[in-house]
């Protein structure tokens, strides 16, 4: 019999749990609904929502109707002209964004109004971190890496404020800061990695380190479940990435005594519950 060990912080965070409830209700109205790009890094819940009569638009010049018109704000969040040439279409706005995710809008708008350099730690092209430039009055600075803190210029006298992308890798996260911090005498380090998030990557590395064989669902856009993935891949050689059932080729697993399993924060319990079932009993 093989062991199969499930991590509890696996699927929907509370932010994406969140968001999906929000279209599904908004989904039984009588109002043509549209997200703002797809709800989440998912595409088997998008394609749920697309049978339900949601659609997804990339661009608010897309929208052309007004009338009994909802536009869903997903949980990423959106620059604040977007949220500004949203009420000026006078269209029926349901923000759907993260709450950790919009504590973040309102530290970084704050502190570059005070004329902080605000410095965002995460990926530059990701949706969320677009959507925390678009916050900030001056220019941020968007770094990924040790190796680009590094070649940063030392910052003088200037004030500093440090946030995160929510899924960031925290000891990365505290790498950066550690580099940033010798460069400028003046800073403020917000942790804004979601709490979830740190959790989620703690026990995924546990399970990893205790396992022969380790799977990370979730969808292939998504960048925390990436991040697991690279985490697992530290702590056990056999880790595959998997979006369903479909992609898992079980004939790799037949030597494998223990199995561990986590999934990113964008997939549903019902593909977990379906991984998990099928590698246990094979």
């Amino acid at each position: 019999m093989r062991e199969v060990t499930t991590a509890k912080s696996a699927g929907f965070c509370f932010g994406v749990r969140r968001a999906v409830d929000m279209v599904y209700a908004e989904a039984k109205k009588d109002n043509r609904v549209f997200t703002l790009g797809p709800i989440i890094h998912n595409e088997q819940v998008v394609k749920d929502l697309e049978k339900k009569g949601v659609k997804v638009i990339d661009s608010v010049n897309d929208i052309s109707e007004k009338e009994n018109t909802t536009i869903i704000i997903r949980s990423h969040g959106v620059p604040q002209n977007v949220i500004n040439a949203l009420k000026e279409k006078k269209v029926n706005i349901v923000d759907a964004t993260c709450p950790f995710v919009s504590k973040i809008h309102k530290i970084v708008k704050q502190a570059s109004e005070d004329g902080k350099t605000v410095v965002i730690v995460g990926s530059d092209n990701h949706p969320e971190v677009e959507g925390i430039k678009g916050w900030c009055v001056s220019k941020p600075i968007v770094i990924e890496s040790a190796s680009e803190a590094e070649k940063l210029d030392n910052f003088g006298g200037k004030k500093l404020c440090i946030v995160s992308q929510t899924t960031f890798n925290y000891k990365k996260f505290k790498d950066i800061v550690d580099i940033l911090s010798k460069k400028s005498y003046d800073i403020d380090v917000m942790n804004t990695i979601c709490n979830a998030t740190e959790e989620r990557q703690t026990e995924a590395g546990t399970i990893a380190r205790q396992s022969d064989a380790m799977l990370v669902i979730g969808g292939k856009h998504s960048s925390n479940t990436q991040k697991l993935y690279e985490i697992c891949r530290k702590e056990c050689e056999n880790t595959y990435f998997i979006q369903t059932l479909d992609d898992l080729d079980l004939k790799q697993f037949q030597s494998f005594r223990s199995v561990g399993i986590t999934a990113g924060a964008s997939t549903p319990n019902n593909i977990i519950k379906e991984v998990q079932s099928y590698v246990r009993n094979e």
